[in-house]
């Protein structure tokens, strides 16, 4: 009776420690979650083709509506997404979702890495439409439409459009027409306010980035895309893709966001 009982302790020991290896090993191989925020005059399932290269690697994915309303606005909101992941985060943002995401990120420990993706990387006390115009080459200004939208106590605020006929030409060159024709119907708008307002927050100054530079992008300069990149310390690729890359290009920036995830969670 003794010795079963000896084996029987024995067992559940190696059993413990079998459970513990297998948790230690479940642990070590977790990914942490990519955050994808995506910019004007898209939406969420401009992310689509990298969602599904980045779940086949195993990443938990989120990618959430960027309200597009103003920057302090938007930021607060994302913040609240990144409050609700437990554990490490991979952070990345398109375009006016690189100027969100660097405000609300600052100061986050969960957030290991920053991706920019034909984005924008705002200093303190830049706006986006300023960083926009800071080099020659971009065409989406001409290319945009203001309607008006009523907000509380009588003002009415301005959001913009890309012209649907034009929407191809200066924003997704390098995607097939059919799709661009979609995308154009269903673009998000974004405030003309949020585009002026100024980064109080500039979270590339402790937290590593990464930046992928479109070099036929018509909505932000290349030379813009290579001056913020430089000023943050970002590691940088350059790809040849319009301003449109997420669509267009989806497994390099899939592959960005894996070599950002591997160099800072490992």
């Amino acid at each position: 009776m003794n010795l079963k009982r000896t084996a029987l302790a024995s067992g559940a020991a190696v059993a413990a420690l079998l459970s513990t290896g297998v948790a230690t090993a479940d642990a070590a191989s977790a990914k942490p979650t990519v955050v994808l925020v995506h910019g004007a005059f898209a939406d969420s399932s401009s992310w689509n083709g990298v969602i599904a290269d980045l779940k086949r690697k195993g990443y938990p994915v989120i990618a959430p509506a960027n309200p597009l309303r103003g920057l302090r606005h938007d930021a607060q909101y994302l913040r609240s997404v990144l409050n609700s992941v437990d554990g490490p985060i991979v952070l990345a943002g398109h375009s006016y979702g690189g100027s969100v995401m660097s405000e609300a990120a600052d100061r986050d420990s969960d957030v290991k890495a920053l991706v920019y993706i034909a984005s924008f990387q705002p200093e303190v006390g830049e706006s986006t439409g300023e960083l926009a115009a800071k080099f020659p080459g971009g065409e989406l200004g001409p290319a945009l439409k203001s309607v008006p939208f009523p907000l509380s106590g009588g003002i009415v605020g301005d959001d913009l459009y890309i012209q649907q006929d034009k929407f191809r030409a200066v924003f997704a060159a390098d995607v097939p027409r059919r799709t661009t024709d979609l995308m154009a119907v269903t673009q998000r708008p974004i405030a003309a306010d949020a585009l002026e307002d100024k980064a109080t927050r500039t979270a590339w100054k402790t937290i590593r980035s990464w930046s992928m530079v479109t070099t036929q992008d018509l909505a932000i300069p290349a030379e813009s895309m290579r001056f913020m990149a430089k000023r943050a310390g970002s590691t940088t690729v350059e790809i040849d893709a319009s301003h449109a890359v997420t669509v267009s290009e989806p497994g390099a920036v899939a592959g960005l966001i894996h070599k950002a995830a591997r160099a800072t969670t490992s």
